[in-house]
């Protein structure tokens, strides 16, 4: 299917859809722990399932065992892992046989479909590994928001290769995820912690009483132990003690996921784990960010919902085996769409922001951590967008200037997508913009979880070509395919 898009007499510039879609498949699934009420409730199941039989364990157990060991890679280790969680909240002593752990772990057990409800907001960067390719075809990642039972959203990856006839072949994506281990940060550096707990607001008195009794570098139990003497020797008082909490809040804000090292990117979730992330991690946008020195490392940006708060975070990788999950900091990391350039400019880390829900910035920082500043690039003025506007993702680089994918907001809460180009030496320069929309939901595309919306959180240059994947309705993927040459000559003239 081709569209076109026209800027006074220039010709058509045709984007053309590809036969390639991602749709949500309700059977992945993934286990977390389930807490029925409280220390009471878990407390109460202990003592029915130690008061039933052997015989009756044993067969509730196998039971479970040959309906469950097939959906998971190792079912019996989830169910030690949460009956050892449920034992530290009921504080009672391990007196249990072997299948009875087994089985009240599998009571406190539940599956959750990360995509039972919808599967969008892709983003799309070159694979890290690119070896064993035919001429001119690219390995791809591409991150999607996935969202299932109460609208919690999850971060989910899909792999494929795009060939030189434009042909997208996706990797086979297995029902099953494979267990992620959840490690704190191995060290924290003192005065970047000191910055982020400056920029939540601690006293300063507090603060300086447990970063002094810490070297340069420390451990999460070493934060841990450095509370606790501060707790010996100061008065507790409800304050101190919200003070020591938001210290720990922090520290475990920052944290690592590891995969087994035969996993496939395909098997890995990034699930909300903390209490900021409770409601959801929403719609990652990727970039392979390369160094001066040739360095590469991919970052994402993404947001954290608590239900009531929206926190910026750092996604940060070299192989998607282990990441980093950090938080953004300082004056201007607030709202979503925060989106970084593939290198430095000038030095700089830079990035493009809507901190004010409407409008698009542009942001320094020799920090990627922190974000302080941020000047205005532009605002809505196209009658598409005239809500509010934002980015499709980090911007892309070519020869003529940054490409920076937009969105913006037209009536009825249509999303549509557009397109513009920043220089290269300023981003705050803008060299053109597009009149009308590149994306906009065809009458297929418009019903679905959220109707009338096309969305990306990140595209690429392969080819000579862009490629965009892009969500519609925030039910399918699709991918779109535009002549850069043509879209830069619209956008230059």
């Amino acid at each position: 299917m081709e569209s076109t898009n026209r800027k006074g007499n220039a010709g058509p510039l045709k984007v053309r859809r590809l036969p390639v879609t991602f749709r949500s498949d309700f059977r992945r699934v993934i286990t977390r722990f389930f807490n029925p009420g409280g220390e009471t409730r878990i407390g109460n199941l202990f003592d029915r399932v130690r008061a039933l039989d052997d015989g009756l364990v044993d067969r509730l157990l196998d039971d479970v065992f040959l309906k469950f060991r097939t959906r998971h890679g190792n079912i019996a280790s989830v169910f030690d892992e949460n009956y050892l969680t449920a034992l530290e909240i009921v504080g009672q002593s391990d007196d249990c046989t072997h299948n009875r752990r087994m089985l009240i772990g599998a009571y406190l057990t539940a599956e959750y479909s990360i995509e039972s409800a919808a599967l969008f907001n892709p983003s799309i960067v070159p694979h890290h590994n690119q070896r064993n390719l035919p001429t001119g075809a690219v390995r791809i990642i591409m991150s999607l928001r996935a969202t299932g039972e109460g609208h919690v959203s999850s971060i989910v990856f899909r792999t494929g290769v795009i060939y030189s006839d434009h042909k997208i072949q996706l990797d086979p994506c297995s029902r099953f995820t494979k267990p992620v281990r959840i490690v704190p940060d191995k060290e924290y550096e003192k005065p970047l912690f000191r910055r982020k707990l400056q920029d939540i607001g601690i006293n300063d008195a507090v603060m300086d009483s447990v970063l002094d009794r810490l070297g340069d570098f420390f451990t999460s139990s070493q934060l841990d132990h450095a509370i606790t003497e501060v707790r010996a020797v100061i008065p507790e008082t409800p304050q101190l003690e919200e003070s020591f909490q938001d210290i720990g809040w922090l520290a475990h804000s920052n944290y690592q996921l590891e995969l087994p090292r035969e996993a496939d990117a395909s098997e890995l979730v990034i699930f909300p784990q903390t209490s900021n992330e409770s409601h959801g991690i929403e719609d990652l946008r990727m970039v392979r960010f390369v160094e001066d020195d040739g360095t590469v490392i991919y970052y994402g940006t993404c947001t954290a919902f608590d239900g009531h708060r929206v926190l910026p975070q750092l996604i940060e990788t070299r192989d998607f085996l282990r990441i980093g999950v950090h938080t953004i900091n300082g004056a201007c990391a607030r709202n979503k769409g925060l989106a970084i350039f593939p290198r430095r400019i000038g030095g700089h880390y830079v990035m493009c922001s809507r901190i004010d829900g409407e409008n698009l910035y542009i942001m320094y920082s020799d920090i990627i951590h922190f974000w302080e500043t941020a000047e205005l690039l532009t605002t809505p003025r196209h009658p598409w967008g005239l809500v509010q506007m934002g980015n499709c993702g980090s911007p892309l680089e070519t020869p003529e200037g940054w490409l920076l994918l937009t969105h913006g907001v037209g009536p009825m809460r249509t999303y549509c997508i557009g397109a513009m180009l920043l220089d290269l030496n300023d981003p705050l320069k803008v060299i053109g913009c597009l009149d009308e929309p590149l994306i906009t939901p065809t009458e297929k595309e418009r019903d679905g979880y959220v109707p009338n919306v096309a969305y990306s959180c990140g595209a690429m240059i392969h080819n000579e070509n862009l490629y965009l994947p892009f969500a519609t309705s925030d039910m399918i993927t699709r991918f779109a395919i535009v002549s850069l040459d043509s879209l830069l000559n619209r956008l230059i003239s």
